[in-house]
């Protein structure tokens, strides 16, 4: 899996590539830490989350906006992440990690939300491709 940052005028932009959609949606998320913080320490404990959501773009966006929600609550930042995501009884389930970097041992560039803004989702011949426009 891999992303690139990408600049969006006043916003930044995440692309991103996997073979699944779940290590889509951790790349996603690693973009999305990158683009707060160009370095961060080896420190802080893993935790688990899980959303449920009605589409994939929902899912994606709700996951995200979950990673937001817990570095401004547990005052972490989310890295290495990892997901799975699967279609259950017509729900989109992901179950997953990350590792929560205290905020203290960071410094970088606030991020505001997850918008819908131009986001795609998407599979293709050789795996998953993702696009989030992230407000900074």
């Amino acid at each position: 899996m891999t992303f690139r940052l990408r600049e969006h005028t006043a916003d930044v932009a995440v692309e991103a590539e996997a073979n699944s959609l779940g290590g889509l949606f951790a790349a996603v998320a690693d973009g999305m830490a990158a683009a707060m913080v160009e370095d961060f320490p080896d420190s802080g404990e893993r935790f688990t989350l899980e959303e449920r959501a009605g589409s994939r773009e929902r899912a994606l966006y709700d996951y995200l906006d979950r990673l937001i929600y817990e570095r401004d609550v547990r005052g972490v930042l989310p890295v290495d992440s990892d997901a799975t995501v699967r279609e259950v009884d017509g729900e989109w389930v992901v179950e997953a990690s990350a590792r929560g970097v205290p905020l203290a041992a960071v410094h970088g560039r606030d991020l505001k939300a997850v918008t819908y803004s131009e986001m795609v989702l998407e599979e293709r011949a050789d795996g998953w491709h993702g696009y989030v426009v992230f407000d900074v």
